[in-house]
């Protein structure tokens, strides 16, 4: 799909932003480049669409050299999405969507058609193509600048740091959001990222740089097992979780499968007894088909009590969750950093599948930080 060959970049003085770069990316592949500032990834990605040129080697997109295409027809065939979303202001928010098509000439029937179908990819209704930029939140506005580069259904997409000026939880949703559109719509990224936990999380391979050469490019997961060099340790941080048992992958391996649960047509003196019971603080709230609807605890019923005798009218219907198939090592992240006490486990059509609690990942945890051979020193 595409492929750098001794690619260099040098600028007045002799200075080597990128040094002799070569790396295959495949189709569909995710691929985050990471490093310092000043480490070559931005101008990597940059002479992709020839925003800026190589000096030397070669680079191509599916078997043709880029310097042989016209730069802008080459470039209205790549997505780029940069952090400065850059929506028009005086443009609805279909017209943003569909800047590209109207470039391409696309009738503007199938533009309208096509806007309103990539907003349900991201949960919007359709009413939000007639609104302006001004109308929306930050991440619903850093959406659309995705959903601008997925409009013309290019094959290749470039990113550049396009969660950075978001709030952790919004752009910890948009992340989880992207990697499902990514894998339904098998685009192919290259992502550049100051943020390891975003690529380690996002990415298929990592491309770690340094003074504008590759240091090292690997899955997520041979990285943290094995850095290459004293550079990546220091650069991953010693203090990130390594999963320790490779037998240990994902969420649903770890879980509780048999989460108390209640319905939402059960009273609230019910729920106060089935906590008694089971001596826990807080209940899930699912459907008679099992479809998470949110959650109780104490201090809900403790202040809506008295305006409210059914379970239905408390729910807190905000709650984060993972899927089944998520890493554990995302998941452990999140409920260290966030101080979550524990995560639902739901599956692709958001039944409750399980939960996974602080407590069922501890074993990990210490596996992870100190390693076997450690903790038989300590005792």
């Amino acid at each position: 799909m595409l492929k750098f060959e001794h690619v260099s970049k040098m600028y007045k003085g002799g200075k080597r932003a990128v040094d002799d770069l070569t790396l295959e990316i495949e189709k569909g592949e995710f691929i985050c480049f990471i490093g310092p500032s000043g480490c070559g990834k931005t101008t990597t990605m940059k002479m992709i669409n020839r925003l800026i040129e190589p000096t030397e080697g070669s680079i191509y997109i599916n078997d043709v050299n880029i310097m042989d295409r016209d730069p802008v027809q080459l470039r209205r065939e790549i997505g780029y999405v940069i952090q400065q979303i850059g929506l028009f202001p005086h443009m609805t928010i279909q017209e943003n969507i569909s800047l590209v098509l109207k470039l391409l000439k696309v009738p503007e029937e199938k533009r309208r058609v096509r806007a309103k179908e990539l907003l349900t990819l991201v949960d919007l209704t359709p009413d939000y193509l007639e609104k302006y930029p001004h109308e929306l939140s930050g991440g619903q506005q850093q959406r659309i600048g995705v959903l601008r580069a997925l409009a013309a259904d290019q094959p290749l997409i470039l990113m550049d740091e396009p969660f950075g000026a978001l709030d952790p939880i919004t752009r910890d949703s948009l992340q989880e959001e992207f990697k499902k559109l990514q894998k339904k719509l098998e685009k192919t990224i290259v992502f550049v990222t100051h943020d390891m936990d975003e690529a380690l999380k996002l990415a298929d391979r990592i491309v770690i740089m340094r003074d504008g050469k590759i240091v090292q490019c690997d899955t997520p997961d041979e990285i943290l097992r094995n850095p290459a060099n004293e550079f990546v340790e220091e650069f991953i941080g010693k203090d990130r979780l390594v999963q320790a048992r490779p037998n240990i992958q994902t969420v649903e391996q770890i879980m509780n499968p048999s989460p108390i649960t209640i319905t939402g047509d059960r009273t609230l003196s019910e729920a106060i007894q089935l906590m008694k019971q089971h001596r826990v603080d807080s209940l899930l709230v699912v459907d008679d088909r099992k479809v998470l609807q949110g959650f109780i605890d104490v201090e809900i019923i403790d202040q809506k009590r008295k305006k409210a005798s059914l379970v239905r009218d408390i729910v807190e219907a905000e709650l984060f969750t993972v899927e089944k198939q998520t890493l554990v090592r995302d998941t452990v992240r999140k409920i260290l950093k966030i101080g979550m006490k524990y995560v639902p486990v739901v599956d692709d059509k958001h039944r409750l599948a399980g939960i996974v609690t602080r407590a069922s990942l501890v074993d990990i945890v210490y596996d992870s930080i100190w390693g076997v051979d450690d903790m038989t020193k300590i005792g």
